[in-house]
């Protein structure tokens, strides 16, 4: 009896964490920043760069070109699906306090950031099968090696992880959609420009822009995994530093935030007492 109880709580767990990807999913879909910048801007930057760029190349160069525009883009994808989608509709559900009414209802704050985080990821791999489609269907993009493929694949993923991690932070820290939307927006562009999504080059900066935009992981993947894309050698210590150093950052805005929060609620606490 005790056997058949533990599988039935089992059970409506599995379909709570399955209604609640479910709803965060739907939400996802309807948010209009993560559909236009992570689904149709990736896509609209890559033919129109690939076209525009890669046109005017020589024909030996052209794949190689194509292809390097399709690995740049290719990060647009989890910086807009999660870094932005997910600022936008969090900070949202702050205002409106939907996580404390989850809460009311007995949703552990654990359960509910997971449920987060697998519905994002489902979309994110969407959207990169959707990619991956249009650009080999409307770019000469070389075949990758099967350990190259993998590479930018887990990279792609593990970079939304620590995006995710980062906007949870900022949306935390703020509770309001304006300021959150702005600082995020803000580092979006930033970081692609910096990483050279828009044409020029890391290596092409003066000298102290360059060193730090080389901070971040996403100029290497932009710049350097063309090198490697089909075969070849790379040395990925500087890569992985950087991603080491963005994750901290990630993670302190998030200690710092959750610690922000945990003094907000207390001072709410300690004025409702009085």
């Amino acid at each position: 009896m005790i056997f058949i109880e533990r599988k039935v709580k089992k059970l409506k767990a599995k379909l709570v964490r399955y209604n609640l990807v479910k709803y965060e999913f739907r939400n996802l879909v309807g948010n209009i920043f993560a559909v236009i910048f992570g689904v149709i801007f990736p896509i609209f930057m890559s033919i129109f760069l690939g076209n525009i760029i890669g046109g005017k190349a020589p024909e030996e160069f052209r794949e190689v070109i194509m292809t390097s525009i399709f690995i740049s883009n290719s990060l647009m994808i989890p910086l807009a699906t999660v870094f932005i989608g997910y600022s936008a509709t969090f900070s949202q559900e702050l205002e409106k306090s939907i996580p404390l009414r989850f809460r009311l209802f007995g949703y552990s704050e654990k359960t509910l950031i997971v449920s987060k985080v697998l519905a994002y990821l489902i979309f994110m791999t969407i959207a990169l099968i959707i990619y991956v489609i249009a650009s080999f269907s409307a770019l000469k993009v070389q075949v990758p090696s099967f350990s190259s493929a993998m590479i930018l694949i887990v990279s792609l993923y593990f970079l939304a992880t620590i995006f995710f991690a980062l906007a949870h932070g900022i949306s935390l820290f703020f509770k309001k959609f304006g300021p959150t939307y702005a600082i995020t927006m803000t580092l979006y562009f930033a970081i692609m420009i910096l990483s050279g999504m828009f044409g020029v080059q890391a290596k092409d900066f003066p000298e102290p822009l360059m060193k730090v935009a080389y901070l971040f992981p996403t100029t290497y993947i932009c710049g350097e995994f063309i090198d490697f894309w089909k075969s070849g050698s790379y040395n990925f210590m500087p890569y992985i530093q950087s991603l080491v150093l963005f994750t901290a950052i990630a993670f302190i805005v998030l200690f710092l935030a959750i610690n922000h929060d945990s003094r907000y609620s207390h001072g709410d606490k300690v004025s409702v007492s009085k």
